[in-house]
């Protein structure tokens, strides 16, 4: 499972549906820290969570895991223009545009002044 992926649906369908965590919490009967945990990667819902969440955004289970979701529809990374990748410290694969692998290729060969402009203009 894409950690990474799945943490980034929840929390781009959650904002794009006007949810606030607190509601998504409610509509599952769990705490608003307990839905933000998910939204953050800090723990992965079971099974059973993963499915109501699923339905609440009327998403499949493959989908609300694997693919980019938003309120319009998927975006199926897999089968178009993209470039696969391995986050070292999880294994989780993400997948990016040949205009997201370039910026990182610019990233790597960049010297440590333009990182740090880089890093602060993102807010990383």
């Amino acid at each position: 499972m894409s950690i990474i992926q799945l943490a980034n649906n929840l929390h781009r369908l959650r904002t794009e549906n006007n949810y606030t965590q607190e509601q998504i919490g409610e509509k599952l009967n769990i705490s608003r820290q307990a839905y933000s945990n998910y939204e953050t990667g800090k723990r992965i819902p079971d099974i059973d969570m993963l499915i109501r969440i699923a339905d609440i955004y009327e998403v499949t289970l493959e989908q609300l895991i694997t693919q980019t979701c938003t309120s319009t529809g998927i975006i199926n990374e897999t089968s178009g223009p993209y470039f696969t990748g391995k986050v070292l410290e999880n294994a989780d694969t993400i997948y990016l545009t040949k205009e997201e692998a370039d910026l990182l290729m610019h990233y790597r060969n960049a010297g440590e002044d333009e990182r740090k402009l880089t890093r602060k203009v993102l807010g990383v």
